[in-house]
């Protein structure tokens, strides 16, 4: 904090909100609320009797007062006051207490309330190491070579294909909201090599769980001249380390305040999607009823096995069946029942989808023939293939996902700034 430059005993002025106040007799201790953290500031009831009935949570104030040095105040200091003015006053009391340390209400309070509980210190603060997980995963990118992109969020058609998207009307023609950025950040690949993009997407999936939203924000990069795929994950392991470095270094505060701590990680182990499910069919005893997806039980169960047997929070799960990917998924050629692809699973929950592309044209065209599908609405995305690109691949990561399971949430609204899912649309 700016003020905490002055030596102890000068003068200091500092703007903030009421966030807590303690009447203790003779004195009264006001918390304010800055973008930094907390500042305790200590008014005597002589000194103050003009100003005492108008200080309440939520008030913005300008205070001046003695800087003195307190060990048991935040920052290790607190502000003997000697003015205080009020910049704006609330308009009713606070409708739920958010000067304590945990906001004990329930999830739905706390979403209908969401400007409000928000200033909460450690609801504030899981946003924080949000910030520093899209900022590792910039800095990084920036590091290794990529051009950062903008890509359109309405279209004629969606990336993925089938029945999730969002329809509406664009000045008379059909349209659609963007479920991925897929088709561009390939076409960019022919353009710059390496880029990513961080936004919105949408999924139109009437789930109603604790892991699924309808709107979300994904961490998307592509990079071309790749050997294998396995690039993708080694790039993606790279973007993780720092990123636990970069939250370590210069998010410890927020870090301390939701006692988490980061996940170690070294080399992050790697299983064939076929074995990850006979391992875990065998280890916990659990029938395969799906040979062509995993389901959210299992995923949970491959990550327990791997930090059971490898000590590690995180694994790859490959070659995902061909009929579960995207048509410009890149078969195996060793079995083409197989991909090219990868899901990672952050304890127990898959956080992230990759994998290597069809770059060539007459192999995607006949990818799209077999699987009876039209070409019309890609004539753009085609374009790109028809004029040559290089080996390429990507991922995309869910960032709310990937933020729950870090401060070990168990519902991913809670590691959503304002939730869009089935039944909420405010605030």
């Amino acid at each position: 904090m700016e003020f905490m430059k002055k030596a102890f005993g000068e003068i200091v002025t500092v703007n903030g909100a009421i966030h807590n106040v303690r009447d203790m007799g003779e004195v009264i201790f006001v918390i304010l609320r800055r973008r930094e953290g907390l500042v305790q500031c200590v008014l005597k009831h002589s000194d103050m009797e003009a100003v005492e009935k108008q200080i309440r949570e939520g008030a913005c104030v300008t205070v001046e007062g003695v800087l003195i040095e307190e060990q048991r105040a935040p920052q290790g200091a607190e502000i003997q006051v000697q003015r205080i003015t009020f910049l704006s006053m609330p308009a009713e009391a606070m409708p739920v207490p958010i000067g304590k340390w945990r906001l004990n209400t329930s999830l739905e309070t706390k979403l209908s309330l969401r400007p409000v509980t928000l200033r909460n210190i450690r609801e504030r603060a899981k946003f924080k190491i949000q910030e520093g997980i899209v900022r590792g995963f910039r800095d990084f990118l920036y590091q290794e070579g990529f051009t950062e992109i903008r890509t359109p969020k309405l279209g004629a058609r969606g990336a993925e294909g089938g029945s999730n998207l969002f329809r509406l009307d664009y000045f008379g023609k059909k349209a659609v909201l963007a479920q991925s950025p897929q088709f561009y950040k390939q076409m960019m690949v022919g353009v710059y090599d390496r880029v990513f993009e961080t936004g919105p997407v949408f999924r139109a999936e009437k789930h109603n769980t604790k892991r699924h939203l309808n709107e979300y924000t994904s961490l998307d990069f592509e990079m071309g001249y790749i050997s294998g795929f396995e690039d993708i994950m080694t790039m993606e392991t790279g973007f993780l380390k720092y990123t636990m470095e970069l939250l370590q270094k210069e998010y410890a505060k927020e870090l301390n305040i939701l006692g988490i701590a980061l996940p170690e990680i070294r080399e992050i182990p790697r299983v064939r999607f076929d074995d990850a499910k006979r391992l875990v069919s065998e280890k916990y005893n659990r029938p395969i009823r799906n040979p062509y997806d995993l389901e959210p039980e299992e995923e949970h169960l491959i990550g327990c096995y791997f930090k059971e047997e490898y000590a590690s929070d995180f694994v790859f799960v490959t070659h995902y069946p061909s009929k579960k990917r995207p048509f410009y998924a890149m078969d195996d050629p060793e079995d083409t029942t197989f991909t090219l692809s990868f899901d990672l699973l952050f304890k127990g929950m898959e956080i992230t989808t990759g994998g290597q592309r069809i770059h060539d044209y007459k192999m995607l065209m006949e990818k799209i023939e077999k699987r009876d599908m039209t070409s019309e609405g890609m004539e753009t995305y085609l374009m790109a293939f028809k004029y040559g690109m290089p080996p390429h691949g990507g991922l995309g990561i869910g960032l709310e996902r990937f933020t729950m399971q870090l401060l070990g949430e168990d519902n991913v609204r809670e590691a959503t700034m304002f939730p869009r899912d089935l039944n909420r649309l405010e605030p």
